[in-house]
């Protein structure tokens, strides 16, 4: 990357046409574009200018195919199609759909020079995107050139001071010509008559600007001033008429007319359409085409040097007039379509600007919405000029931005959207109306100001509504905004408040499913097991026939993981939530309930079917173009997935991801507290706890801890984190605190949430008997859930508070349920843990034999630390760690096919055993690697075989 920076008029411009010559010259493939004073808010306007005319003239199924899923996410956004009705993609989806592009480009058309000059004016959503890819031009065949006036850089484009590239991360800073360089130039445009007084009289009026003394060159040339002493005198006067007031005289001697088509170029900005500039000053075609021809022969308009023939020295020497496009094609209006102008300089054009008087630019801003949107450009190229006029209470005004606002939200750009809508309201809007723009404005503000939202949302419910549909909207976007801002209580309220009034007996169902959602990540709901029971009698009188229902349908299945009823009660619900269908990416809905159902069947050990309704999501999220918030909430839910299957290096990149994309959508929010609770548990269960410890500082992984519900539960996370640190008492607090909050809500279940199996350790230390009775009640929570991973891990906890046989029993035990588990990382822990007991015990037989295998299933799942305990173990017995087994696959064996498929029909181990001829233990382990391997307990293995037999290439 090459970034130049320096004032306007030091030559920023010319230098950057010559890059794109030599660029052209060794057969690059150039990108161009500039920023506009007038377009820089104008969303992609510069994203435009890149790719758009790579892309434009391919035929659309040729377009569709080359750009795949991201034809939907970036052709709006960069003009090449319609956007599609649903919800737009988020910026992150947006930028990284452009990253995508601008890479595919690169790589094939390779070697490829991006040229942005006059950064500066630059549009947020285009410059936001390039300084974020910029870093990546380094490993592509690109290079990547800007110029920007430093001064006037915006805060939305900083980042592109600091940009690594091979300027050494720092712009090329460039400096005003010196006496000498002036003097040179003076001569190459005057001849060498030109003394050396006269040259350094050059130099000292224009200051070393190279702009400045090309435009001083010509004026003296014009006025057939001879370049010698005598005549230095006249420079100061002549070098005014080159900027600012003197410019502005110098226009207004070329009369009426072509300073009216002057104003009306410099208010329509860059890549000016000559027959549109005529309409907008009021001109007839030969009266504008003169004008066009006195502001040439000015040195104020030129032919765009991207469309027309103007090469580099005629910019340079101020020689105008060799474009290829003629006052003929004004005339005829060819060059509407073949040919647009451009200011000389921007100087220029912000002086023309500037000279408008107030009124008058307001009018003129007025007169060239309509003409845009007489022209068929539409209401987007519209909005730019409707936002510079004042509020007149005019319904098309009104119309026009509140289109322009759909369009640039469906293109990924909120924040355009926004601004065309707060425009909108001031105008203002017919009283009818009013709750619709509020409404608009609200859901176009719903990602960047919360706060914002909340406070337009509540204004439109203020107004007079007579669509109820509209209503209901607001409410349900009320609602949704007021949860993610961790204002749950908000968000009930204003649901149970619209409930009592709602006539509407689907849409009051709806809003029941709604609330019943936000109460449940309350962690402050004041009636949980009352919602629980409402929701119980709700849920078993619906079908499933629609998408509330199955809604509703989806949240009793959760309430039922949280409450710890029986594990087959809840994947009961879930299986009927899901049988009508369940998007991640519906328009008007939170992902939030399908979410919780797969999750449903993580915690009832059946893991593997989770996966495939991650995937299937993720899947959704990314078609959608949600690559921020939701697509960190999928990749840190799916390593928690992982994790409780105990593939724990998986699960550690998984969350990783997770937590850079949480970090892009910003500190503190619960996408964040998702994946540093999850981080901090791989990284236990991975033997690293000064990683951990180091990790929760970072992110003050600490009190205060949210006001929503998230999973794992931070504040457990955090006592457990306390416990392996050896901070018994600390941790102890923590667990009993989480417990104080949890359980009075009814939220029991230890395989949701196991801070009783947290807190039994803690308390052994200092309250051995109380530890004991908080394992024990735990165990009795595990056992009537059912999972066999919950009751296995908890049977693990008693024997770790427990002595003695009843300690080798429990082990024992826990080791029993665990093989019926897909929980690999648990069932290695138990096994180390019995082994290491029976050591203890004088048992060496016995223990050397579950010390390997914990070894092995250790090794297997990535917990270094636990295998590290282990090898202590087996050198404490006297015996030597053997050759581990190779890396586990998902793939079936021979032997793992045939005792899955009779344990299927409903044969024991033992009758599987005679059938197969073999040891009933042998039958057990093999059982226990097809459970780990398809992700599921004995009850979900049928359909886990018939989803693995699908999948399989042998299939």
């Amino acid at each position: 990357m090459l970034a130049f920076a320096g004032r306007a008029g030091i030559g920023k411009t010319s230098l950057l046409a010559e890059v794109r010559r030599r660029a052209e010259a060794r057969g690059c493939t150039v990108l161009s574009a500039r920023g506009g004073d007038q377009e820089q808010r104008v969303a992609f306007h510069v994203a435009r200018q890149l790719l758009q005319p790579q892309l434009a003239g391919i035929p659309e199924t040729e377009l569709r195919t080359s750009l795949g899923s991201w034809y939907a996410i970036v052709g709006p956004a960069l003009g090449l199609c319609a956007a599609t009705d649903g919800s737009p993609p988020d910026q992150q989806g947006l930028r990284d759909g452009l990253d995508w592009v601008l890479t595919h480009l690169a790589v094939r058309r390779a070697p490829m020079v991006l040229v942005l000059d006059d950064a500066h004016w630059a549009d947020p959503e285009s410059m936001q995107w390039l300084a974020a890819f910029a870093p990546r031009v380094e490993q592509l065949p690109l290079l990547l050139v800007v110029a920007y006036r430093p001064d006037e850089l915006p805060d939305h484009a900083e980042a592109f001071r600091g940009l690594p590239g091979r300027a050494g991360g720092r712009p090329l800073d460039l400096e005003p010509l010196s006496a000498d360089a002036v003097a040179r130039l003076v001569r190459e445009a005057l001849g060498t008559r030109a003394d050396d007084a006269f040259c350094r009289e050059c130099w000292a009026v224009t200051a070393g600007n190279p702009f400045e003394t090309v435009e001083l060159t010509a004026k003296v040339r014009d006025r057939g001033l001879a370049p010698t002493e005598p005549g230095a005198h006249l420079l100061r006067d002549l070098a005014a008429a080159v900027k600012g007031s003197g410019l502005v005289a110098r226009l207004e001697r070329l009369g009426t007319s072509t300073v009216r088509f002057a104003w009306a170029c410099a208010l329509l900005g860059t890549e000016i359409s000559p027959a549109l500039a005529a309409a907008v000053a009021g001109l007839g075609s030969e009266e504008a085409a003169d004008a066009a021809d006195a502001l040439r022969e000015a040195r104020i308009l030129t032919a765009d040097v991207t469309t027309a023939d103007v090469t580099t020295a005629d910019v340079t020497t101020g020689d105008m007039t060799t474009g290829d496009m003629t006052t003929a094609d004004l005339t005829t209006g060819d060059a509407m379509g073949e040919g647009t102008f451009e200011f000389v300089h921007p100087l220029i054009a912000t002086a023309v600007y500037r000279a408008i008087p107030g009124s008058f630019r307001v009018a003129l801003h007025g007169q060239a919405a309509w003409c845009v949107i007489d022209a068929g450009f539409g209401p987007s190229a519209a909005a730019r000029h409707l936002m510079e006029t004042h509020p007149d209470g005019d319904t098309w005004v009104v119309q026009q931005l509140r289109a322009a606002a759909r369009e640039t939200l469906r293109a990924g750009a909120p924040d355009a959207a926004r601004r065309y809508l707060a425009r909108a309201l001031r105008e203002p809007p017919p009283l009818a109306e009013r709750a619709a723009v509020l409404h608009e404005l609200g859901c176009a503000s719903l990602l960047t100001e919360p706060a914002t939202t909340v406070n337009h949302l509540r204004a439109a419910l203020e107004e007079p509504i007579d669509d109820p549909a509209l209503r209901h909207s607001i409410v349900y976007r009320l609602s949704q905004v007021l949860a993610h801002s961790d204002r749950l209580g908000e968000a009930s309220d204003t649901l149970a408040r619209e409930i009592k009034v709602t006539g509407d007996v689907r849409v009051r169902l709806r809003m029941q499913s709604e609330q019943f959602m936000w109460d449940a990540f309350r962690a402050d709901e004041p009636e949980s097991p009352a919602r629980s029971r409402r929701l119980a009698r709700l849920a078993d009188r619906l079908t499933g026939r629609e998408l509330t229902e199955r809604y509703v349908i989806g949240l009793r299945a959760w309430d039922a993981t949280l409450r710890g009823e029986p594990a087959h009660i809840a994947v009961h619900h879930a299986e009927r939530a899901l049988a009508g269908g369940l998007r991640w990416a519906e328009a008007d809905r939170g992902f939030e309930v399908p979410v919780l159902v797969a999750l449903t069947f993580m915690y009832a050990d059946r893991p593997g079917r989770t996966e495939e309704l991650f995937a299937a999501g993720i899947a959704d999220f990314e078609r959608q173009g949600w690559r921020g918030a939701h697509l960190s909430f999928g990749y840190t839910l799916l390593a928690y997935v992982r994790f409780r299957r105990g593939r724990l290096a998986e699960a550690e990149d998984f969350v990783r991801a997770g937590l850079r994309l949480a970090e892009r959508v910003g500190p503190g929010t619960p996408a964040h507290w998702y994946a540093v609770g999850i981080l901090v548990e791989i990284l236990l269960a991975r033997g690293r706890l000064t990683e951990a410890t180091r990790l929760a500082e970072d992110h003050a992984f600490a009190e205060p801890f949210p006001a929503a519900v998230v999973f794992p539960d931070s504040q457990t996370v955090h006592g457990e984190l306390l416990l392996a640190r050896g901070l018994a008492k600390d941790a102890a607090a923590e667990l009993a605190a989480a417990g104080r909050r949890l359980d009075p809500r009814g939220m029991r279940s230890p395989a949701w949430c196991p801070w009783q199996l947290h807190l039994a350790r803690a308390e052994s230390h200092d309250a051995p008997e109380r530890a004991v009775a908080t394992a024990a009640d735990a165990l009795r929570r595990a056992r009537l859930y059912g999972a066999p991973s919950a009751v296995g891990q908890a049977l693990r906890a008693a024997a770790d508070v427990s002595s003695g046989l009843a300690r080798v029993n429990l082990l024992e035990e826990s080791v029993a349920h665990l093989e019926c588990s897909p929980a690999a990382y648990e069932l290695a822990c138990a096994l180390v843990a019995l082994g290491a007991e029976l050591r203890r015990s004088s048992r060496p037989e016995e223990a050397a034999e579950h010390l390997y295998r914990g070894l092995d299933a250790a090794v297997q799942c990535g917990a270094d630390g636990l295998a590290e305990a282990a090898r202590d173990e087996l050198e404490a017995a006297g015996l030597r760690p053997r050759r581990l087994h190779s890396a586990e696959t998902d793939t079936l064996t021979a032997r793992e096919c045939a005792v899955a498929e009779l344990a299927v029909r409903g044969l024991t181990a033992a009758a599987i055993a005679d059938r197969l001829r073999t040891e009933e233990t042998t039958v057990v382990r093999l059982l226990s690697a097809v459970y780990r391997k398809v992700g599921t307990d004995r009850t979900g293995l049928g359909a886990a075989l018939g989803t693995a037999r699908r999948e399989s290439p042998g299939a």
